[in-house]
């Protein structure tokens, strides 16, 4: 998509954050009525099994305490399922950092406040599967929840719109990618079904932001290619600051939910080459710099990304042996 601007081809110079929310304002609205045209509403309800409930110790004289065996859900996927919810759960901080960078009026407003509530739902539907089914500990993740949430949430990317824009063209799908794979993993076939609806809106709205991404790369392209290799440098998932999120990224690497691996082939290296981010030409001294910057370190994540499959393909020989024997 070419847009032309009385901007195009200005030096880096004289693009502002301002100037280009501006610029993009018409791609945006483009973007958003794709959305809504294919963007399907779900009854968050209709994913829950409402009728494996029952009353937890409380209020209620026949509540019953919770154990992990009163669910089929793996343990991986319980791990996982407790970092997506409080990723989720922090959605009113999200709703302000883009709300700030992107503003509350026209295509941009509009845009914001529906993503807020597509993404609300989220939170809705993995709340009430897990309460109902007793996949977690019902105490410790409100306990989590009130931690993480009481910390606030700051993003990296907080001092540049185009900065965010490239970033959450990476997250949505890193989030997409977390969420199907735990549902692969969960032994529940209900629990699978819903993170797969999930999955499907976190794939509508990275489709929303990489298209925003191209847009941004024919506007600027020297200012873009900079705020891509920044971000996929410094890439950290938005759940970064809740308890115990460094063990339980661990354990989600060793469970195959995400990973080095998953990160660079199913992330980020898909992004790149539908926008060709590495075979842009044409570009300035510091565009092409960062493009070279970005090649570099993406042979290098590949690289550790194949130090990490060897010594998990050796632990799980390693368990297949003492398992055999």
């Amino acid at each position: 998509m070419t847009i032309t601007s009385p901007h195009l081809g200005s030096p880096s110079s004289a693009w502002t954050d301002a100037r280009l929310l501006y610029a993009l304002e018409e791609v945006v609205e483009q973007e958003l009525n794709r959305h809504l045209n294919v963007a399907k509403d779900w009854m968050p309800h209709e994913y829950v099994p409402f009728s494996d409930a029952r009353n937890f110790p409380g209020l209620f004289e026949d509540g019953e305490a919770w154990q992990k065996e009163q669910s089929k859900v793996t343990e991986i996927g319980r791990i996982a399922l407790v970092v997506n919810l409080l990723t989720e759960d922090n959605l009113p901080s999200y709703h302000h950092e883009i709300a700030s960078l992107f503003g509350r009026d026209g295509a941009w407003g509009t845009w914001v406040h529906r993503w807020t509530a597509e993404e609300g739902r989220h939170g809705i539907v993995m709340r009430d599967y897990l309460l109902a089914s007793r996949a977690v500990d019902p105490d410790q993740l409100e306990q989590f929840r009130m931690a993480h949430m009481s910390e606030g949430f700051e993003s990296d990317n907080r001092h540049s719109m185009l900065h965010s824009v490239a970033y959450v063209a990476f997250q949505e799908l890193a989030t997409r990618v977390s969420h199907r794979n735990t549902g692969h993993q969960s032994g529940d076939p209900v629990c699978d079904r819903m993170l797969a609806r999930i999955a499907t809106d976190e794939n509508l709205h990275m489709v929303f932001y990489r298209n925003l991404l191209k847009a941004a790369f024919d506007l600027a392209p020297d200012l873009t290619m900079q705020a891509v290799r920044d971000v996929i440098v410094n890439f950290r998932m938005p759940g970064h600051g809740m308890p115990g999120f460094e063990r339980a990224a661990a354990q989600m690497a060793i469970g195959e939910i995400y990973n080095m691996r998953i990160h660079h082939d199913d992330v980020i290296q898909p992004v790149l080459r539908f926008l060709k981010v590495l075979e842009i030409d044409g570009l300035g001294p510091e565009g092409l710099k960062a493009q070279e910057e970005l090649g570099l370190y993406m042979g290098a994540l590949d690289s550790e990304a194949s130090k990490f499959d060897e010594k998990l393909a050796a632990r799980k020989a390693r368990m297949a042996a003492r398992a055999a024997g």
